[in-house]
């Protein structure tokens, strides 16, 4: 059972990845989708600009809605939305929805010596909740600019930036010191999933911030059974996460505590 709800995840990551990008043919052509569904959110940080996209990121959408407030009024559309979401899965979408996600953990697995959380990664997940405030709300609020988008989305930079660059001679001549900046950004990132377990899910993504503010109050979530718990603390030592708790703010979904509970005193279940 531990290891079906493993590779049920993993299938899940692969196929949401898929679903979100479909329109693989348009890597070829170097043109962005602009189908009938562009517009919908998916849950997960998914780029807009990507030629394979068929539908918008929400933390993109949002940024969007608040540089563009003064035409189209408050954003009750693109709040509500993240509200949901964040109310329904919580940071569950991490775990199973996002496809920076799946990159990260897929370069975690190369064989190499790994840095373990500890008291700097624990501080460090604070850094998340800085960016939000500022690259996400006050950049586009004081200078009307996607400020995250713009100047440090990686998985933006991997999915739309370089593939457009490399498929448009126009965008060639164009790109300059902030595309460069976004590509050191990039590579940062990718070389430091390799030693430091999904390292922009926990310390940079202010998508993940906004879910964690639900992760104890989600309808779906990682919940541990009190009467069934040993406290053996096995799921804060197999966890590659900085959790003080089951299920906290900082649990991302990845089942690691699932597999590793020795009384299955752990699930993904709904909580009322």
């Amino acid at each position: 059972m531990k290891k079906i709800v493993f590779y049920k995840r993993k299938i899940i990551q692969i196929l949401s990845s898929f679903l979100y990008n479909i329109k693989i043919g348009n890597f070829f052509s170097g043109r962005i989708e602009r189908g009938n569904i562009k517009n919908i959110c998916v849950p997960g940080l998914n780029c807009y600009s990507c030629p394979a996209a068929v539908s918008s990121c929400p933390l993109g959408s949002f940024q969007t809605a608040i540089v563009n407030r003064q035409n189209k009024g408050f954003p009750f559309y693109m709040i509500g939305l993240l509200l949901f979401f964040g109310v329904f899965l919580g940071r569950l979408i991490c775990g199973f929805l996002c496809p920076f996600g799946l990159i990260q953990e897929i370069l975690y697995k190369i064989k190499t010596k790994k840095i373990k959380k500890n008291k700097y990664t624990e501080k460090l997940k604070y850094l998340k909740y800085v960016i939000l405030i500022f690259f996400v709300i006050l950049i586009p609020l004081l200078f009307s600019m996607p400020g995250f988008c713009k100047f440090l989305c990686p998985e933006g930079t991997l999915q739309a930036g370089i593939p457009l660059v490399i498929k448009n001679e126009n965008l060639r001549s164009l790109a300059g010191f902030l595309f460069v900046e976004k590509v050191f950004f990039l590579i940062v990132f990718l070389v430091g999933s390799i030693f430091i377990f999904r390292i922009f899910c926990r310390f940079i993504c202010p998508l993940g911030a906004i879910y964690s503010f639900f992760n104890k109050i989600s309808f779906f979530g990682i919940v541990l059974d009190e009467e069934k718990c040993i406290n053996c603390n096995k799921c804060f030592s197999i966890c590659k996460v900085d959790i003080k708790k089951v299920g906290d703010s900082e649990c991302i979904g990845c089942t690691e505590c699932i597999k590793g509970c020795p009384e299955e005193a752990i699930k993904i279940k709904k909580r009322y």
